[in-house]
């Protein structure tokens, strides 16, 4: 999913959710909204008849107060998506009938506070994150990794966006191209060593400290690079990401030769996303 997309929980129900970077503030799925306030068996169909009926009704037409974002479906593609921000939702609630209704509706105006915090504060995004990361159970020292190589991997987005860099796919072929030079394995083959079959599953949650360390390398190089060459092209920035990349893997060859073993581990944590109710907001950062 795009970085600004985001799985948000209410009552352990789970809310796709967009953050709209021009107008700053979120559009949450409706259909998501929907089946957490319904329980639908088929949250789909009734928002269709909903639709119908309010329109029957009142003459409004819901679609008009609502806009279309790709999301990730059940299915693991992105697919276009009925969404709504939070006045639009709060109307789409009326015409619900249900007991959720009102801390729905307390719930949605936390979520919007607490992203304006963090839009004026930003480190409070990192705390709620470390917050989410020790619950799961992660070691400390591991969190501290994670968080570091989430900054790097957002520095390394804002220069794609820099050279031009828009389209999703783009962003995971260029990711690859690090990936196949620091692990000689696509994101894709390494969630296969590491047995991680959903779609949902990040990667990097389930490396091992050296694995993320040169991780952040080849990014972190990547990034430098880019900065100083400005590549003007695709082919340009993946020739820079496959030499990014090809500094972290010549260093992982590296410390390999002296310890011993391979750092490419099938080590993951799958315990712990078993264990846990909670959802990282930074899952759905682009790999």
């Amino acid at each position: 999913m795009p970085e600004n997309t985001q799985i948000k929980l209410f009552e352990e129900k789970k809310v796709r959710s967009i953050w709209d970077e021009n107008e700053l503030q979120w559009y949450f799925s409706v259909i998501d909204v929907v089946e957490v306030l319904t329980e639908s068996v088929n949250p789909r169909d009734y928002w269709f008849k909903m639709k119908k009926r309010v329109h029957s009704e009142d003459g409004l037409e819901l679609s008009t107060i609502c806009r279309q974002f790709k999301m990730t479906a059940q299915d693991g593609k992105m697919r276009e998506t009925d969404c709504a921000n939070v006045k639009s939702l709060f109307r789409i609630i009326q015409s619900i009938p249900s007991p959720k209704a009102e801390p729905f509706k307390q719930w949605l105006a936390q979520v919007g506070y607490e992203r304006m915090q963090e839009i004026e504060n930003p480190e409070l995004a990192q705390e709620r994150m470390k917050e989410l990361y020790e619950k799961k159970g992660y070691p400390k020292d591991w969190i501290d990794k994670r968080l570091r190589g989430i900054a790097i991997r957002q520095n390394l987005t804002d220069e794609w966006k820099e050279r031009g860099i828009t389209k999703e796919k783009d962003y995971a072929i260029l990711t690859a191209e690090i990936s196949k030079a620091t692990f000689g394995l696509t994101p894709s083959e390494y969630k296969n060593v590491k047995g991680l079959t959903k779609k949902n599953q990040n990667l990097r949650d389930h490396m091992t400290d050296l694995e993320l360390i040169f991780t952040m390398l080849g990014e972190r190089v990547t990034t430098e690079i880019s900065q100083q060459e400005k590549p003007e092209d695709f082919e340009g920035n993946k020739d820079v990401a496959r030499r990014g990349g090809n500094v972290a893997g010549v260093a992982r060859k590296e410390t390999e030769k002296e310890l011993g073993h391979s750092i490419i581990s099938s080590e993951n944590f799958l315990n712990l996303d078993e264990n846990s109710n909670g959802t990282l907001s930074e899952d759905n950062l682009p790999e």
